[in-house]
């Protein structure tokens, strides 16, 4: 389950990230007309960052997808390995599940 939270967890930040990326894309297209020598300068500090923002995320985003391929592969591994142990896990969650919503 501690597993599961984490890449939960780093696929929201990836999510949360890319929308601040795309903001401060937005604020400087809605900027491109301002002039002067500070905005000038602020405006290519920004897409510097920007750029290796984009970068990084790119990098999170491949380590996070091979994470979420290789927990996919064990998981898979196991079922077949213990495939009546995995039948009562399912069954029992099933259960349970049935029994909390049915008393509602």
């Amino acid at each position: 389950m501690s597993t599961e939270n984490t890449v939960a967890s780093q696929e929201k930040l990836v999510s949360d990230m890319k929308a601040v990326i795309a903001d401060a894309e937005d604020m400087l297209k809605a900027t491109a007309d301002q002039t002067g020598e500070k905005i000038a300068s602020l405006r290519a500090r920004i897409q510097e960052r920007l750029h290796a923002a984009r970068v990084r995320l790119a990098d999170a985003e491949a380590v996070l997808r091979e994470k979420t391929r290789a927990m996919a592969k064990a998981t898979d591994a196991y079922v077949h390995e213990n495939p009546w142990k995995s039948i009562g896990v399912a069954a029992g969650v099933g259960f349970l599940v049935g029994f909390i919503l049915g008393r509602r």
